[in-house]
């Protein structure tokens, strides 16, 4: 397992959108070094757009985003994947025409994991190395996608709905291997889950958004033993994205 040095991330009173529509209303959180925060709420409250401001893609209206202190809203996205950051899109975006291997050498930095650490996390992987981006399943894109963020070295992995459209033996898997990412990298991690229970398992805090806004936050154990709350803030049985 390759490591990595522990830094937080913070947003502070952050309104964010696409052009001139705003999606972030006032959100801000706090993530310390090495720690856990999942991101829920229903769907096309703003999560995913929470993610993508971060990285720099969206339009910020006001507000800061630092990592390890030091303000980084300003730079461009490749400045943040250099300072430290690594995103895996809901959409995975895998070079289709490139083998599996190929899609994780293109992102290989010096600091980061080693092709042979992403096989030992994925043995399945390493199986299809040399198959095509397009010839893998979802669940193998899904993997090839988080791999590709770890071998960039990154000191906080945005994880946008990984598991998502997965068949459930293929949601232990990678499950299993986050939490592993999770124990032993001491990599901060923000995520965005649909699956609130294996939300709550993985994170140590929460936050819920609600039309762009920061209505609750507080830890997922608190979250995780009110189910009245859990209905109120999520809705019963939802199916949560965007």
């Amino acid at each position: 397992m390759t490591g990595a040095t522990s830094i937080g991330l913070s947003v502070e009173n952050l309104f964010a959108g696409y052009g001139e529509t705003v999606v972030l209303d006032d959100v801000s959180l706090d993530v310390p070094a090495g720690g856990t925060l999942a991101v829920l709420g229903r769907n096309g409250v703003g999560k995913t757009t929470l993610l993508t401001t971060i990285m720099g893609f969206t339009t910020r209206h006001n507000g800061s985003v630092k990592l390890d202190g030091r303000a980084i809203e300003n730079d461009p996205t490749h400045k943040r994947v250099l300072a430290g950051i690594g995103y895996v899109p809901q959409e995975r975006e895998i070079f289709p025409s490139l083998s599996a291997e190929e899609n994780l050498l293109v992102a290989l930095r010096p600091g980061g994991w080693s092709v042979e650490a992403v096989y030992e996390l994925f043995p399945r992987l390493a199986e299809r190395r040399r198959n095509a981006g397009n010839k893998l399943s979802g669940g193998e894109q899904q993997m090839l996608a988080v791999g590709r963020a770890l071998v960039g070295g990154p000191q906080v992995l945005l994880l946008d709905e990984p598991m998502e459209g997965l068949a459930p033996v293929v949601v232990e898997a990678l499950f299993d291997a986050l939490a592993k990412v999770r124990d032993e990298s001491g990599v901060t991690m923000i995520l965005v889950e649909q699956h609130i229970d294996l939300a709550i398992e993985f994170a140590t805090d929460a936050i819920v958004l609600d039309r762009g806004k920061v209505v609750w936050r507080g830890t997922t154990e608190e979250l995780g033993a009110d189910e009245a709350m859990q209905a109120s803030l999520l809705g019963v049985g939802v199916e949560d994205g965007g």
